[in-house]
């Protein structure tokens, strides 16, 4: 990583809440709750595929987004020190993700999965009993998904905690008008101890933390891709597949914030002051890499289903690259691996902010195509749409959640971290 250097002075800066955006924030989930009732009252079984789409998709990217929080902490990144704020602002999502979760965990039965109906009669699917059945399914979905979620909730509240003892009570009347920021505030600086044992606090008890969090959102977004992807084909199974998904998700992460620092970068010329080339070179090469990453791990999958050459091994594969699927398998391997590896070469390219951004908008893209591709080949039927307008619209009002709770986030605790982790000393035996 280039080197950075922190400011000893870092301004308190909030992201403005302008009604235009907030109209079209409105409108954005309007059309996504209304698509998904029109769709869900001509066609359920789309209606709800496309929900699951969008509700995985959305809350990988949130969670890869606080994860990749958490493991520039336990590195002890500094180049990230403007952005650390929007890495933590994706965990404003998640308790809107975990409502959205409720429906289709609560709701989802035969017409989702089909080792419901299979299990009656398939020897191979009855093996798997012991998984495949509804009361651990939703059982094991609601503990996993609160234990990760509340992990990261508790993270980002333990890195705001400090700040808000920097920032102080409100003093202006626009800051007093803010009855949002100042009720949040006083709940997050209850039983206060002082600036400096807060901060103290925070940086052990978050150092404690974030590997634990590594460790359950390992297994936690292995499960979510097990029971919601792979299990909809129950005689195939891939032991890389949760790992594939979890790490497409902190690259989704790292993508984000990417377009997230250039947009702010925008709009605020503070943000522009500090969120400099240096940065967008980091996240660049961060994005690079998961690229390539990414695509190992796809490989990795698909190089040993080849030379075995057992029917029962290419069944995933073959659904996806024959018709009238291959298309959309081959705009996800162009989305997600040439276009960004080929963008992203060079020094450039990652330090531009436009060509950072619009590479980094090529990957969200592409892999929202990759999990709208993981769900609906192994739940299509003859006669089915391969690909419904539907499913975007619905997608609409995921997007409008997601960005309105970012903004809100950003709007109500300060947009760039204050305080800054202290700084282990080394010992000199370490070094030689």
């Amino acid at each position: 990583m280039a080197g950075h250097t922190i400011p000893g002075d870092i301004p308190v800066r909030y992201l403005g809440r302008g009604g235009t955006t907030a109209l079209i924030l409105r409108v954005m989930i309007f059309v996504g709750v209304v698509s998904f009732f029109v769709t869900l009252s001509r066609d359920s079984a789309l209606a709800w595929k496309s929900y699951v789409v969008n509700w995985n998709y959305f809350t990988s990217i949130a969670m890869g987004g606080v994860m990749v929080a958490a493991v520039t902490w336990i590195v002890k990144a500094r180049w990230n020190w403007p952005v650390r704020r929007i890495h933590q602002s994706f965990a404003a999502y998640l308790p809107i993700a975990f409502v959205l979760f409720l429906p289709m965990l609560l709701n989802l039965r035969e017409d989702y999965f089909p080792w419901i109906e299979m299990m009656a009669y398939d020897p191979i699917v009855q093996k798997k009993e012991a998984w495949l059945n509804v009361p651990f399914l939703v059982s094991r979905n609601l503990v996993g998904v609160l234990v990760l979620f509340g992990l990261g909730l508790g993270f980002v509240y333990l890195a705001v905690r400090p700040d808000l003892g920097l920032v102080g009570r409100p003093r202006t009347a626009a800051d007093r008008a803010a009855r949002s920021r100042r009720w949040w505030h006083e709940r997050f600086t209850r039983s206060w101890v002082g600036q400096e044992a807060e901060e103290d606090r925070s940086y052990h008890r978050m150092t404690r933390l974030a590997p634990l969090m590594v460790l359950v959102y390992a297994a936690v977004m292995t499960m979510l891709a097990f029971d919601w992807a792979m299990s909809l084909e129950p005689h195939w199974f891939s032991t890389l597949f949760g790992g594939w998904f979890f790490m497409g998700a902190f690259w989704g992460g790292f993508a984000a914030t990417a377009v997230a620092a250039v947009a702010l970068s925008r709009r605020d010329a503070g943000f522009k002051e500090h969120v400099r080339p240096s940065v967008l070179w980091d996240l660049g090469k961060l994005t690079f890499a998961f690229t390539v990453f990414w695509t190992y791990l796809f490989w990795s999958q698909y190089i040993v289903i080849w030379y075995g050459k057992l029917p029962w091994e290419q069944a995933w594969v073959n659904i996806r690259v024959s018709d009238p699927w291959g298309g959309l398998s081959a705009a996800v391997i162009v989305l997600c691996f040439v276009v960004p590896f080929g963008g992203l070469l060079g020094v450039r390219p990652k330090k531009t902010p436009r060509i950072l951004q619009a590479f980094a908008g090529v990957v969200l893209l592409g892999l929202w195509l990759w999990h709208y591709m993981l769900i609906f080949p192994s739940l299509h039927h003859e006669g089915d749409p391969v690909f419904s307008v539907a499913t975007p619209l619905i997608g609409l009002g995921f997007l409008g959640l997601f960005l309105a709770s970012i903004r809100w986030f950003l709007g109500t605790f300060p947009a760039i971290q204050i305080w800054q982790p202290q700084q282990d000393p080394e010992p000199l035996e370490a070094e030689g």
